[in-house]
């Protein structure tokens, strides 16, 4: 039996079913007893918004797809709130709230978004949608920067926005506006996650030879190189197309789609891109193994020296939806969609988004379980 089948064993699924992890992947990861959602929608946090110039009750529908980042002796997660201006996914406005942790557990919630659709340049990309599904990453020198969706109703698009406090926020564009005489500018992208490294304790933003790197895309997962981490140029094939990366595989539990998670990590292996599959909802296509339309998370290791290059790929999710409020809400298929990932006092903790309605945590602890020495020898 291979290191990719699901194993019956007493362990983290709250099944009884476990995904007996290759050494060079990540987990496993556990949910905290009684501690999950750790953000929920609430009523009580009020917002003048200057689109709809009125006070909206800014995150009472749904929180979820979070972002992570760890500031000085806390753990800031940016999550993606919506408000009860419309009925049906995409319908209402999306903005991002910030919430500070010294435990990654409890939660201090800021009273106002941070970011959200506003008076500004990118108000032809933002109205009425919002600002959806953050990934964020620091530099070394403490540039936050942030890769979200713009909603517009008509088209998505993978911006950028950089921040020295995680409260203001520097709005930069599209990604891909300038690269390639603005050929990539209306495109549909989404979920940018960029190459980090674990230097000295700290997960920070990393170059692969002289440029950085991101992985993107919804769909399909593309590359991006970028010299300043705000303009960002897609790889192209031989053909000048996209050159894609992974792609949905039938039979298997990312039949329908594959889509970026959290920044991807460095490690002693190759490079760890931890992703979200979509199970097709056809018979003849999905996974049988895993309710059609569940969304669950998957891994791939692409090598240091040739990062377009898969080395191996999980063939069964490491985290899927298993408890009730993973599989409740406004996907009742099943959603643990991940987008934050932090190292954060020598543990790992993952956040996602809950049946896009609420935000969770699971934590990996390396020091209780160690399938694999995957980290850099400097930790």
């Amino acid at each position: 039996m291979s290191a990719n089948d699901l194993q019956v064993k007493e362990g983290n699924g709250g099944d009884g079913m476990q995904n007996i992890l290759p050494e060079w992947a990540l987990g496993g990861f556990v949910r905290p007893a009684g501690a999950n959602p750790v953000i929920r929608p609430i009523t009580s946090t009020k917002f003048y918004c200057p689109m709809q110039k009125q006070v909206v009750n800014w995150e009472e529908s749904d929180t979820f797809n979070p972002a992570a980042v760890v500031k000085g002796d806390n753990i800031y997660v940016i999550y993606r709130a919506e408000d009860n201006s419309g009925t049906g996914i995409g319908k209402r406005t999306s903005r991002l709230g910030l919430a500070e942790s010294p435990d990654g557990i409890t939660m201090c919630r800021r009273q106002v978004p941070v970011m959200y659709p506003d008076e500004d340049y990118m108000k032809k990309y933002e109205w009425p949608g919002g600002c959806e599904d953050p990934r964020v990453a620091v530099t070394e020198d403490g540039l936050y920067v942030m890769t979200y969706t713009s909603w517009n109703r008509e088209k998505a698009r993978l911006c950028v926005a950089t921040s020295r406090d995680l409260i203001t926020w520097k709005k930069h564009g599209p990604a891909f506006e300038d690269a390639y005489e603005g050929r990539f500018l209306n495109i549909h992208c989404k979920a940018g996650s960029i190459v980090t490294e674990i230097k000295n304790n700290k997960q920070v933003i990393s170059k692969i030879g002289n440029v950085y790197f991101m992985y993107w895309g919804e769909h399909r997962i593309w590359a991006a190189t970028s010299e300043n981490l705000t303009d960002w140029k897609p790889i192209l094939d031989e053909n000048g197309e996209l050159r894609t990366v992974i792609a949905p595989r039938r039979g298997y539990f990312d039949s329908a789609l594959t889509e970026c998670g959290p920044p991807a990590i460095k490690t002693n292996k190759g490079i760890l891109l931890l992703y979200n599959g979509k199970n097709q909802n056809h018979d003849d296509r999905r996974d049988r193994r895993f309710t059609a339309g569940t969304y669950s998370a998957g891994q791939v290791l692409m090598d240091l020296d040739d990062p377009l290059k898969v080395i191996e790929r999980l063939d069964v999710p490491f985290f899927r939806p298993l408890e009730d409020f993973e599989k409740s809400g406004q996907y009742v298929d099943g959603t643990v969609f991940i987008e934050g990932l932090v190292y954060f006092k020598r543990k790992w903790y993952l956040y996602y988004g809950c049946a896009d309605s609420q935000v969770s945590v699971a934590i990996y602890d390396p020091e209780k379980d160690t399938p694999g020495d995957i980290l850099p020898q400097s930790l």
